[in-house]
């Protein structure tokens, strides 16, 4: 159950954000116009909190939101003209890809400095249909799923890893994400839940072994209006 309650607290916690602007708007204490504008700041503020949260660590879906949040907040607020994002929107997209290369090149520089080779990275990207991958080395250090109007599943049951922790970097927008791992790996979630869903769909097991430990596994990333699923 608290393996999900960071993220249920960031939906329930910009629902009722949401709820306040509404009641603002419909009561009449604060002109409707003037309180929409000011909407955008609400999810920059929650992108900030997932990074400071995470320690940095997740770092492309935060940063995305911020980015796209603080660009709207700026066109709100009169900073930037009207048709700017219709013009430079391409400039989100190249930041997605530099996010996700800053990702992978944090993992393999930890791969190094712990003396192993970085064989185990993979990506799997689902846009608008399917993609499907299984992992069978014994040295899984990290992989990117990106799931986007779209399903993506990354089979880890045939994997090892050798150093602890692997880092799964998950984004998944209007999409499916979905993980299938060890029973037996212990998985620390370090995502961000904007009106989506981040569940761990495996049996109970015993994970005081590993209490004091890294986990074996650390899923980061968002879900914004759709699914990550751990199963076994």
């Amino acid at each position: 159950m608290t393996r999900n309650l960071s993220g249920r607290l960031t939906t329930g916690s910009v629902i009722v954000l949401i709820g306040l602007v509404l009641l603002l708007s419909t009561t009449g204490l604060v002109e409707v116009r003037s309180v929409w504008g000011w909407i955008a700041a609400l999810f920059v503020l929650v992108g900030m909190w997932a990074l400071i949260r995470s320690e940095f660590h997740n770092l492309v879906g935060p940063v995305m939101i911020i980015a796209i949040a603080g660009t709207f907040f700026l066109r709100n607020v009169g900073v930037l003209p009207d048709d700017a994002i219709g013009t430079w929107w391409p400039l989100f997209v190249i930041l997605f890809g530099v996010l996700l290369m800053i990702s992978r090149s944090r993992r393999r520089q930890r791969i190094r400095l712990e003396g192993i080779d970085a064989i185990g990275e993979v990506s799997v990207v689902s846009v608008f249909g399917g993609d499907e991958r299984r992992i069978t080395t014994d040295r899984f250090t990290g992989a990117e799923l990106v799931a986007v109007f779209g399903d993506g599943e990354l089979d880890l049951r045939d994997a090892n890893v050798k150093t602890r922790p692997a880092i799964v970097e998950v984004v998944s927008v209007f999409g499916d994400a979905e993980l299938r791992v060890p029973p037996e790996w212990e998985v620390r979630f370090e995502t961000l839940s904007i009106l989506g869903d981040i569940t761990d769909r495996r049996p109970r097991h015993d994970e005081s072994r590993k209490a004091d430990g890294d986990p074996d596994l650390i899923v980061s990333g968002v879900a914004f209006l759709g699914d990550i699923e751990i199963r076994d």
